[in-house]
């Protein structure tokens, strides 16, 4: 789907928010790869890529959705919890705010980097307040591919968060990225398997920490 004027569709935000209610897992290829400390994560093969698409569901329990909406957007704060982040800000281009991303790889792996558009909205769905994030990958000439990192270009992330009805929030993100570069596929994947459960948990210990800074 090609993005709106000035970001996403509202179709793709209602999309997000439908997933909450009701898990689109159903009909398609996907299968559940994991359940671990109350999330649930399925993943769909792209044929093209070998590589795969997830969708994550689940509760964060001591985390507010207006909190964890907070925490996601907040670039200069994820630089502190976020020990795979080597650079992170937002720039405007050609009348948009981009966020370019540089993500450490171990070594011997070259970094890679990442230029997206993202925008959260707040939406009110039949009385449930529900906080939407959409990234996607874009290319702008003022951020150029650099020396010895290499530029992902498939990027797609959508988070939508609401209360799980205590102190807690339901959470449903979707995520694909191909990181290019002469990874097996295979590492691909085991990586993003154990990575998503990690920065969930990270970005929970973030929110806590988040309230003692404010």
């Amino acid at each position: 789907m090609e993005l709106a004027a000035g970001g996403f569709s509202g179709e793709q935000f209602r999309e997000a928010c439908a997933e909450l209610q009701q898990p689109a897992v159903a009909g398609a290829d996907w299968q559940l790869l994991v359940e671990t400390s109350g999330i649930s994560i399925y993943r769909l093969l792209d044929q093209k890529t070998g590589l795969y698409e997830y969708k994550v569901f689940g509760v964060l329990e001591d985390c507010s959705p207006t909190l964890l909406a907070d925490v996601y957007m907040d670039l200069d704060y994820r630089k502190q919890w976020d020990q795979y982040v080597k650079e992170l800000y937002e720039q405007e281009c050609n009348g948009q705010t981009v966020v370019y991303w540089e993500v450490k790889y171990p070594f011997p792996m070259s970094n890679r980097d990442y230029v997206y558009l993202r925008q959260r909205r707040d939406l009110d769905v039949e009385g449930r307040k529900i906080h939407v994030v959409l990234a996607q990958s874009t290319s702008v000439p003022q951020l150029v591919e650099r020396s010895g990192v290499i530029r992902v270009k498939q990027y797609k992330q959508s988070l939508a968060i609401e209360s799980d009805g205590k102190k807690g929030s339901k959470v449903f993100m979707y995520y694909f990225d191909n990181p290019g570069g002469q990874i097996p596929s295979w590492l691909i994947n085991w990586a993003a398997k154990n990575g998503v459960p990690n920065f969930l948990k990270d970005m929970a210990r973030a929110c806590q920490n988040y309230l003692k800074k404010t």
